[in-house]
């Protein structure tokens, strides 16, 4: 079939279709050719109005969801782990309201110990992801908050008070990755990078510094590609992963930095300094897009 005829016969196997008609409340809606794309930066509503005919798009939608990351550990501060990630087209939807709840990123630890997990988001019932697990920190006399804490991805883990090295937190299958894993030699002891959507946090390495935030993965809903959900870095240098991770505390006892507001990205580990603070994880997000015209 040559192309103009194929135009014509799609032009009229389109005739009359109609598509999704969607209104909002707390988004930020944009336009894109025939689609709409509303960005959810904090919590709100999407109300399908009425369905379309369209036998493709006339009842289904695209969308990204992205929990909250946890927040970094102190002393011997881990990475926080990002927030759970989920996207998907054709998520079918009816005429109803649903509501968008944006988790909030996890704290970073205060004095010592692991930060808090970060808080779950969803779109409505049809889609929820998990909260990030924030990263271990050395504490003594209370070994269980050295290990990472799980999440939609894992926390990394740093070094029990006997000096063995911890356990990474663990993520959630399809959501992220597991946390980096400790370093616990005689003179050195190093914590791990969290888990990002994309990549295992990083181990710690022998020289001292902090694991790398594990990376975390591009989506392309808002028509140009964006990632998201990087894990935090471990404190001295670990760096944070692609998509919002926040680096870990540096040698001059200047603080970490947090995940990304709207990413889902972990916050960055600190030391025991009182300048080297940990950092708490960064907000989620979700952006659904459906077609109009």
């Amino acid at each position: 079939m040559s192309g103009a005829l194929q135009a014509v016969f799609q032009n009229q196997r389109s005739f009359g279709f109609s598509f999704l008609d969607i209104s909002t409340s707390g988004a930020s809606v944009v336009t894109s050719g025939n689609y709409k794309i509303a960005t959810f930066a904090d919590s709100g509503n999407l109300t399908v109005n009425q369905l379309g005919t369209d036998p493709t798009e006339g009842s289904v939608v695209e969308y990204l969801v992205v929990a909250g990351g946890g927040g970094g550990g102190r002393n011997t501060g881990a990475g926080g782990g990002a927030g759970g990630m989920k996207a998907a087209s054709g998520l079918s939807v009816t005429v109803t309201s649903y509501t968008i709840t944006i988790g909030g990123g996890g704290a970073a630890a205060v004095t010592t110990g692991a930060g808090s997990n970060g808080n779950a988001s969803s779109f409505d019932s049809l889609v929820s992801t998990t909260g990030g697990g924030g990263g271990g920190g050395a504490r003594s006399g209370d070994n269980a908050q050295s290990n990472g804490r799980n999440g939609g991805s894992g926390g990394g883990a740093t070094i029990f008070a006997s000096g063995a090295a911890a356990t990474a937190g663990s993520g959630v299958s399809g959501e992220g990755s597991n946390g980096g894993a400790a370093f616990a030699g005689k003179s050195i002891q190093s914590p791990g990078g969290g888990g990002g959507k994309g990549a295992v946090g990083g181990a710690a390495p022998s020289g001292g510094n902090g694991g790398d935030g594990g990376s975390g993965q591009s989506n392309s809903i808002t028509g140009s590609s964006v990632f998201y959900a990087g894990g935090g870095g471990g404190r001295l240098n670990g760096a944070g992963g692609a998509g919002g991770g926040g680096a870990g505390s540096d040698g001059s006892d200047n603080p970490a930095t947090a995940g990304t507001p709207n990413s889902g990205g972990g916050g960055g580990g600190g030391t025991s300094s009182t300048t080297a603070l940990a950092a708490a994880g960064g907000k989620g997000v979700a952006i659904i897009k459906w077609r109009f015209q």
